[in-house]
């Protein structure tokens, strides 16, 4: 109650200096005008997203939501920085491969016998360019296949397919080595990302170190930067602010490709957008900006890291900050346009940011447009069983309990309970 009754105080003196009626207030935040009221009478414990829309239009710099929130930490002084792992020893790499491989070392395994990988033959010593493109357009595959379906049955798949580039990269001559490893590495790196997606971080953890592993011994520093960036998305689903900007602050070296150091830019955007820090936000989403146009110029050959379903993946995350800081009606504006652009075949992107665009104009007090765009998506729900999914969508069902009575609530409330059990499932 002394949360609740110093965050109304403060409410009720930042709407008095801006000169602005309770009346007015409410209709500008989209919440009722009663409701408001015991919110600044002490009698009502704000939610944290009230807070922060409060935040926005008065102008108070997270300092609302701060008062309510136990975690709140201002994450932009001094850029706090995690410790960073030290170098992956050979030791570690090899053992990396024998759990990967089922106890098979990396260096002289196996027989010179011709052994079959993935439907691909190939011989002791002699790297096929077949078996590389093959091996290549099968991640290539499974991507794809990751915007499709759950990924718990994806998971050991890639586990199987980390284990057979890996024992194709132990036949190979040295010079031929390291594209396999750097190849196994990013099958590492999305096995990571599907494990979130199942809700197991741990599991995603572990991949993510096999990944660095990987990386380490072919040399390839892009790869172990951008496991920072992967990790630090790991924190913004938990809402921890500073080490989201922490981790992502470790991938924007100078010296890195601009599209590790623009996806780097990206999240620690998000992390600021947790914290409420507009302005070094935006500064982060201009670099990222920046950055990926001048990657996407420069791209080569090789799968891009990251996402490879977003046209625009700095404005698709800007439409999301603007939510996280108050701004839903800006967020729906930018995620409206974003939202239109992504391929038909891209079910999991379109689900994640079709949740976040109803979510966006839910609040806006759009809410019959809100359930309309919902109920055109939430069928996907258990078919991509997405445990990052699933926090947008209990935040969903959040913002529209505050209108029960209204006839599209009702109608998609079936649906969306179906959508949060399927998602739960992962």
């Amino acid at each position: 109650m002394r949360v609740s009754r110093s965050f109304g105080l403060e409410l009720r003196r930042l709407r008095q200096e801006a000169g602005v009626s309770l009346s007015d207030f409410a209709a500008a935040v989209n919440y009722d005008k009663g409701h408001l009221s015991k919110v600044e009478r002490g009698l009502k414990r704000p939610s944290i997203a009230l807070a922060r829309r409060c935040d926005a239009e008065l102008k108070a710099a997270g300092s609302l939501w701060r008062l309510i929130d136990s975690t709140a930490t201002n994450a932009t002084p001094g850029r706090p920085t995690v410790t960073e792992q030290t170098a992956v020893g050979r030791r570690q790499v090899l053992a990396t491969m024998g759990t990967l491989v089922g106890g098979r070392a990396l260096a002289g395994a196996g027989d010179s016998s011709t052994t079959g990988i993935s439907g691909v033959a190939y011989s002791a010593g002699v790297a096929s360019e077949s078996l590389f493109d093959s091996l290549r357009g099968q991640f290539d595959q499974m991507r794809l296949l990751g915007q499709a379906g759950p990924p718990t049955a994806l998971l050991p798949v890639l586990r199987f397919q980390t284990s057979s580039v890996i024992q194709a990269a132990s036949r190979v001559s040295s010079s031929e080595r390291g594209a396999l490893i750097h190849l196994a590495s990013r099958y590492a790196e999305f096995s990571g990302w599907m494990a979130q997606e199942a809700g197991d971080d741990a599991d995603a953890d572990q991949w993510l170190d096999n990944a660095a592993a990987l990386a380490e011994v072919a040399g390839d520093h892009s790869m172990r930067a951008f496991v920072h960036v992967r990790r630090s998305l790991t924190r913004v689903y938990k809402r921890e602010a500073q080490e989201t900007v922490s981790l992502a602050a470790m991938a924007q070296h100078s010296q890195l490709p601009p599209r590790v150091r623009g996806l780097a830019a990206q999240h620690e955007a998000l992390g600021h957008a947790v914290a409420g820090d507009e302005g070094p936000c935006m500064r982060r989403l201009e670099e990222s900006r920046d950055l990926l146009a001048r990657a996407a110029e420069e791209a080569g050959e090789g799968p891009v890291l990251g996402t490879s379903h977003v046209p625009d993946p700095a404005a698709m995350s800007t439409g999301w900050c603007l939510y996280d800081l108050g701004r839903p009606r800006a967020a729906a504006a930018v995620l409206d346009v974003e939202c239109a652009r992504l391929a038909p075949n891209a079910t999991r992107n379109r689900l994640r940011y079709g949740v976040r665009r109803a979510l966006a104009h839910a609040a806006s007090g759009e809410v019959e447009h809100a359930c309309h765009i919902a109920g055109d998506l939430l069928g996907l729900a258990p078919q991509v069983s997405s445990a990052t999914i699933a926090c947008d969508l209990r935040a969903l069902d959040r913002e529209l309990s505050r209108f029960r009575s209204c006839d599209a609530v009702a109608a998609l409330q079936p649906s969306l309970n179906l959508a949060l059990t399927g998602s739960s499932r992962s």
